[in-house]
């Protein structure tokens, strides 16, 4: 299994709508993917509930069988359409992947 981990740090007002919208967006657009792909055999998207100089807003875990799905995921046209909208919104984005 892979696991696909990634936080974002979004700015307060951004795509004409505050912070709050765009994670529901992001949220909403990004469950949508998990009923569209198969490959995605887990995800979970969580909203930071505890402030910090060091805090993320949002954490996106997914796991999948392979890095060779974790590929095709990250290449889904509609993949693509979503981290356009998250890159619009987000003022700093980390990730890691790893196999488990």
């Amino acid at each position: 299994m892979v696991r696909h981990i990634v936080m974002w740090k979004l700015k307060d007002f951004a795509e004409g709508n505050d912070k709050a919208a765009n994670i529901e967006i992001a949220r909403r657009r990004l469950e949508g993917l998990r009923a569209e792909l198969p490959i995605i055999r887990s995800m979970e998207f969580g909203v930071n509930e505890r402030a910090g100089d060091m805090a993320y807003d949002v954490a996106l875990i997914m796991d999948f069988d392979s890095f060779d799905d974790l590929e095709a995921y990250l290449n889904y046209p509609p993949h693509k359409e979503i981290s356009r909208f998250v890159k619009s919104v987000r003022e700093s984005r980390t990730s890691v992947d790893y196999q488990y």
